[in-house]
């Protein structure tokens, strides 16, 4: 008999039928007529995810789109657990090279973004540029190294030729921006899309484009997915028209 973590998902859905917990059961693929996907993203797209997956939703009634956010690190490693997944969503095309053996088909970049400096609001240290975060006594958070948002910060830091003392290093980007609104660091290095979900609770310093990097968004099908046709579809929807004016309204910069 076959031993697999597609084939046990299948038996476990079928149990779950067969005790009449349809509810329960309809998550695990068809048995109600509505697929559900379950799409592993970067933190840092919780916001625009949600409205995009509610809009594919109503164009394709028979589909559900579940999330699960974290570190982009974090979703990946869970792609070696064989857990549900269906869709890989990552802040960096390095994370996707890392995880290439457990996706297939066409990898899609969906989205372009960039980073800033996030401070208390009114900035009451008075940061005016990155420089500043090399002051003695400054709390500055960044993402871990393994983190897109981490890689990015120390990119921007040698570009900069700055050597940036961190108070602490976070498991994602959102972990970086909860400590500059708790007042547990007087500054971190997040993406610009990020200070808009932060709204009064944090300001932003900009970091100069030239001083700046671009962060690549891709998706791509997990292999594992119990419907690769509608999992590719919907990774495919992420360039439309209608997911490129959802991305654009929450501030990232979609392909040309």
């Amino acid at each position: 008999m076959p031993d697999s973590p597609r084939w046990r998902r299948i038996v476990a859905c079928a149990v779950l039928s067969l005790v009449g917990l349809g509810a329960v059961a309809a998550g695990c693929g068809e048995s109600s007529g509505r697929t559900t996907l379950t799409v592993l993203a970067a933190s840092s797209t919780q916001e625009v995810l949600r409205e995009l997956g509610a809009a594919y939703g109503h164009e394709r009634r028979h589909v559900a789109v579940r999330f699960e956010f974290g570190g982009s690190q974090e979703m990946a490693e869970r792609l070696s657990e064989h857990g549900p997944a269906d869709v890989l969503l990552t802040a960096d095309e390095t994370t996707m090279n890392r995880a290439d053996r457990y996706l297939t088909g066409r990898r899609r970049v969906v989205a372009h973004n960039s980073m800033t400096i996030a401070v208390g609001p009114g900035n009451p240290r008075r940061v005016r540029d990155l420089r500043d975060l090399t002051r003695q006594g400054l709390r500055v958070a960044v993402a871990a190294a393994a983190n897109p948002a981490g890689t990015y910060a120390r990119q921007i830091f040698a570009g900069a030729g700055l050597t940036v003392r961190s108070s602490s290093e976070e498991i994602s980007v959102r972990a970086v921006l909860d400590r500059v609104r708790t007042g547990e660091a007087d500054a971190g290095l997040v993406y610009i899309t990020d200070l808009r979900s932060a709204g009064a609770a944090a300001s932003s310093v900009p970091i100069p484009a030239l001083e700046n990097v671009t962060a690549t968004y891709a998706a791509a099908v997990v292999e594992d997915s119990d419907d690769e046709e509608v999992a590719a579809s919907f990774v495919a929807w992420l360039t439309s028209p209608t997911a490129r004016a959802l991305l654009t309204k929450y501030g990232f910069v979609t392909p040309s």
